[in-house]
């Protein structure tokens, strides 16, 4: 049985069966270790798996939710191919790392959290990359990028491009 995403992506909720199966005599307890499984599977955690979900467990939806938005590893919401990862740490701070949000968010067309519609970037904010030296940076994946100009980040987020 299948049903559309908010991202107007189908939703087979067959795939859960597996994680269903799997968890069948830990009813009592298997919420988080269920939520991870199907994130795992979808790549985040549709609204209607979380319906299926609260059947299956026989939980309430909204105590369902409130552990989702608990917990920051949920996520309601799809993730782009890229994450991007803007350091907003006091050494990026005092080189202007507000300059490489601001063109972040410019090229991107999203706000920090959010991801491009063609699911590719999700952008955020993080407080400390560790590259203090490298400042302002950002991460992409798990390329580092230092030494940051607002005029250089769309040439390098061109080379994420499909």
């Amino acid at each position: 049985m299948g049903s559309t995403s908010p991202t107007g992506q189908n939703v087979d909720l067959a795939r859960l069966d597996a994680v269903f199966d799997k968890y069948k005599d830990m009813a009592k307890g298997s919420l988080i270790p269920v939520l991870q499984a199907a994130q795992d599977t979808y790549g985040y955690l549709p609204i209607k798996a979380l319906d299926a979900i609260a059947k299956q467990l026989a939980i309430p939806i909204s105590q369902i939710y409130g552990v989702v938005t608990f917990y920051a590893q949920f996520r309601l919401s799809p993730r782009g191919k890229h994450i991007i990862r803007s350091c907003q740490g006091t050494a990026c701070h005092v080189r202007n790392s507000a300059r490489i949000l601001e063109s972040l968010k410019t090229a991107l067309g999203i706000a920090p959290g959010g991801t491009t519609e063609d699911l590719q970037f999700t952008l955020e904010t993080v407080a400390c990359i560790g590259c203090c030296s490298l400042a302002p940076v950002m991460m992409i994946d798990t390329d580092a990028h230092g030494r940051l100009r607002p005029d250089r980040v769309p040439k390098i987020l061109d080379s994420y491009s499909n």
